[in-house]
């Protein structure tokens, strides 16, 4: 297969960024065409429906422009590199630029893919800001490899976007079994808000043994990962540790942090600022430690089981106790005193405990989903080098 080398300018018919029409002008917008803002990118490789549509009028008043079928769109200031290949006539607001390739030299599916792998190349020709900016003229100067033959550029996307639909099937199979122990909660405990089983209420603070913020001051990072990583609100999500922006410390500092209270498998680490109200249970892998913003709650085992008293601090009924409290005006916060006083449920122990084993279970399921994503997302990231390389399609 033979792999030819060009500039985007020199392989494309149009470089055309869009632009916002007249917001005080109300004929402008409506749901006529598409206007993709950079939110509308990275849904998947076709875009769908707009947040928002603009009106023939926009387009007739030259107050907006037209992108043509197959356009790939590309997020030019701020988050830059975002993607979508547009279905139908659409247009953009200014932050999105939109490459028409030349068809007959590279197919929008394969430019598509390639810009999704040469991510690092857009940013590298983005002008240093406050918000990065890639004009049309340094996006064009970006050289991309492609094979010679349309129809080897075809089966490229295809294997791609098949590898792309077992990555995004997987991942729904993951939500799924998140809204099922959302939904497992409300069967065996019913709705605190409603509450139909005559479940009695305490405060949070009767269920927990010790409740303890988190020191404030700034954790001092180690330059390297340690067996004691420090937990913040970026690593809170989904219920469970996201380790992808995990900070370290060396052991002084952890034992500095932890001169209050030292962290143990089962307590529970509740935001109560910026993103409050999210919360995970501790696992018994490591010696953690709490970063700024963040609390522990340790349950009183007598009283209540661990998984029980996390997933009722991360329903909606305490978060909207807690969006109550919120004193914040910029950044949300929820003060240490009003946490305490949360109503939680405070059901047998026997429920609580039926309804641990099903969460166990379910984890152990999700946790073996999580581990075929990976395998997935690293046999596409194999499979994007290999075809990129033209090692894929041999004559």
């Amino acid at each position: 297969m033979k792999i030819l080398s060009d500039t985007i300018k020199n392989i494309a018919l149009e470089i055309r960024t869009g632009k916002t029409p007249p917001t005080s002008n109300h004929e402008y917008f409506g749901e006529e065409i598409n206007w993709y803002t950079p939110s509308d990118l990275d849904k998947g490789k076709f875009l769908g429906k707009s947040r928002r549509g603009i009106t023939g009028k926009a387009i007739s008043d030259k107050k907006a422009i037209v992108f043509k079928p197959n356009t790939v769109l590309i997020g030019a200031i701020g988050d830059i590199g975002k993607l979508g290949v547009t279905s139908d006539f659409s247009s953009s607001n200014q932050q999105i630029t939109g490459i028409y390739p030349d068809p007959k030299k590279v197919d929008s599916q394969f430019l598509y893919y390639w810009l999704k792998a040469h991510k690092q190349s857009l940013l590298d020709k983005s002008k240093s800001a406050i918000v990065p900016i890639l004009n049309n003229k340094d996006l064009g100067q970006v050289k991309i490899l492609f094979p010679e033959y349309i129809s080897d550029q075809l089966l490229i996307a295809n294997l791609l976007s098949k590898a792309e639909n077992l990555i995004a099937q997987r991942n729904d199979s993951i939500r799924l079994l998140d809204e099922f122990l959302k939904s497992t909660f409300l069967e065996v405990f019913g709705d605190p808000e409603k509450n139909p089983k005559n479940l009695p209420f305490t405060t949070l603070e009767k269920l927990c043994s010790v409740i303890v913020d988190c020191p404030h001051s700034t954790p001092v990072k180690s330059k390297e990962a340690t067996n004691y990583p420090c937990i913040r609100t970026s690593e809170l999500t989904n219920g469970y540790i996201s380790w992808d922006s995990m900070q370290y410390l060396d052991e002084d500092e952890y034992k500095k942090r932890t001169q209050r209270l030292i962290p143990e498998a089962g307590d529970i680490v509740y935001g109560r600022e910026g993103t409050y109200g999210e919360a995970i249970r501790i696992p018994k892998t490591h010696k953690f430690s709490l970063g700024q913003r963040t609390m522990l709650f340790r349950p009183d085992y007598k009283k209540t089981n661990s998984i029980f008293l996390w997933a009722m601090v991360r329903s909606e009924f305490v978060y909207r106790q807690a969006k109550k409290k919120n004193s914040g005006s910029t950044v949300g916060h929820v003060n240490v005193k009003d946490i305490k006083q949360f109503r939680i449920y405070n059901p047998p122990i026997e429920l609580q405990t039926q309804f641990a084993q099903i969460v166990e279970k379910t984890e152990v399921l999700k946790t073996q989903y999580q581990q075929s994503l990976q395998e997935l997302e690293n046999l596409y990231g194999s499979l994007s080098q290999r075809a990129f390389r033209g090692e894929l399609i041999k004559y």
